[in-house]
């Protein structure tokens, strides 16, 4: 099936796809992505002009500004979850309404260079607690009282690689136009 031209600019790297069985060399590859993240988010931001961080990827979509402030709130999250399920048995998460946190005034108006600077400090940090986990630390589980579901760090490190992907997707859409 063809992907719509809406799919493609919501999802410029496709949708994440959960492996039935994750490998080591999957997570190992998910850690990488997650620590080269801050520096190519701030590769792809050099140069964009204040015109294009104000302007969505797509129609009713984010701004560039928004995306970039969105992406340390979330990974804030996911830190905290892991810390969580890394210390507790399946603890249940508490969702967020990233909808509305993008809307907020720190989203809206602080330059983007302080998410730059926040993702790549809690990136050192989430790398460096990713890194000392166990095969065993990654099938612990966080339950997710939205889906319903207890998530697996090994599925929770796979998301999160994809999901600064594709918010790059995004930034660069607009970079490109």
């Amino acid at each position: 099936m063809t992907a719509t031209a809406l799919e493609i600019l919501q999802y410029p790297i496709g949708r994440f796809a959960k492996p039935t069985i994750i490998s080591v060399e999957e997570i190992e590859g998910a850690i990488k992505e997650i620590e080269l993240l801050p520096q190519q988010l701030q590769v792809a931001l050099d140069g964009m002009s204040p015109a294009q961080l104000d302007s969505a990827y797509r129609l009713n979509g984010w701004t560039i500004r928004q995306v970039v402030h969105h992406i340390p709130d979330s990974h804030l999250n996911a830190y905290v979850r892991f810390k969580l399920a890394l210390t507790e048995n399946n603890p249940t998460i508490k969702p967020y309404a990233e909808d509305k946190w993008a809307e907020l005034p720190d989203s809206t108006l602080t330059p983007i260079g302080t998410s730059i600077e926040l993702l790549a400090a809690l990136h050192q940090r989430w790398v460096v607690l990713l890194k000392s986990m166990s095969e065993d630390d990654f099938n612990r589980t966080f339950f997710h009282p939205e889906r319903k579901i207890s998530l697996s760090l090994a599925e929770v490190v796979l998301l999160y690689a994809w999901h600064g992907k594709h918010h790059l997707g995004h930034v660069l859409l607009v970079k490109n136009r």
